[in-house]
């Protein structure tokens, strides 16, 4: 497969690198932005004096020395309607030509926060958290794929709504729009898992989880579909992800058309945000989507980026409303 981004020198590197450590059972951190132009990897972190890249996930953690505690506050800037409608209607124009079935739609929002981005980590509470100093921090709920002996497993999120309202889980779960994304990324899911594995199934559906934020409680509806990872890439983990990448649920489907819809519409780089993460202990992997992400710019300006999926049923208020929902600190 052709991959829709073309991966820079360094990224190419860091795919050899992690196919040479899973091979070789070397543990290993790495990162890889959602373009496919940078790529981090860190051979045995966890015993790193110095690191450069700060983890905690269900399966390892680096430490980080505890900084002074404080009320984790933002306040956000968003970008006005009009701009974002603006966004929204290229994206509808795409899906009306029939170049996409769903486009993830992204913002970049100025916040300003008296906390630090390790103060914000620290504070954060998440499935998956990572701290790259002066760069960007991410708590993130989503699991990206999962290896454990010879299944593989990965865990598309989609769909969220306000815990507090009447029947919340209910609305979620029979919510047409959120009903019609959450299908979409499922298929494309396994899809994708096929490549690199066979006996692909959907062991769970629009199962949900609670998640608590500073603004009150939310709930998040994923999907886990699981497979028997192929001999070819249960030691090449670097070629693995070049199959996968970019994650589907943080794209949409189809990907080539999609992603080049994403851009025009964006109008510039993601970067890491909604790239990936994870940790290879030697044995296994385990990683992450990286999403609910918080960015430093060289002027020390902070951003935060936040998005939704776009279907043809869409509304351009409501899916600027759920990218402003999602601007906030999980504590």
């Amino acid at each position: 497969m052709s991959l829709p981004f073309v991966p820079s020198p360094e990224v190419r590197a860091t795919l050899a690198s992690m196919n040479k450590a899973s091979c070789t059972g070397q543990p290993f951190f790495f990162a890889l932005d959602f373009e496919l132009q940078r790529g981090i990897f860190i051979s045995s972190p966890l015993g790193a004096s110095t690191p450069q890249v700060f983890f905690d996930f269900p399966s390892a953690k680096t430490s980080l020395p505890e900084a002074p505690s404080i009320p984790i506050e933002l306040v956000a800037h968003p970008e006005d309607f009009p701009t974002y409608e603006r966004r929204f209607k290229h994206i509808q124009q795409g899906l009306l030509r029939g170049d996409s079935f769903l486009a993830n739609l992204t913002i970049r929002t100025p916040i300003e926060s008296t906390a630090s981005l390790e103060q914000i980590y620290l504070a954060s509470e998440a499935r998956y958290k990572v701290l790259f100093p002066h760069r960007f921090v991410s708590f993130s709920p989503e699991c990206f794929v999962t290896i454990q002996a010879d299944e593989i497993s990965t865990h598309p999120m989609k769909g969220t709504i306000d815990a507090t309202l009447p029947h919340a889980a209910e609305r979620l779960r029979s919510d047409y729009k959120e009903s019609c994304e959450h299908h979409t990324i499922v298929d494309l899911m396994r899809n994708d898992l096929s490549r690199v594995a066979t006996s692909v199934r959907v062991a769970r559906f629009k199962y949900l989880t609670e998640l608590h934020t500073i603004k009150g409680s939310l709930l998040q509806m994923s999907s886990e579909v699981r497979g028997q990872i192929m001999p070819a890439y249960r030691h090449a983990l670097g070629d693995l992800m070049r199959e996968l990448l970019p994650a589907g649920s943080i794209c949409g489907a189809p990907k080539g058309k999609t992603l080049e819809l994403i851009q025009e519409a964006e109008g510039c780089p993601r970067g890491y945000y909604s790239g990936v993460c994870g940790y290879f202990d030697g044995k296994d992997l385990d990683s992450a989507v990286l999403i609910r992400y918080v960015e430093e710019a060289q002027d020390g300006q902070l951003y935060y980026r936040s998005g939704g999926g776009i279907t043809i049923n869409s509304r351009a208020e409501d899916e600027y409303q759920e990218c402003i929902q999602k601007i906030y600190i999980p504590q």
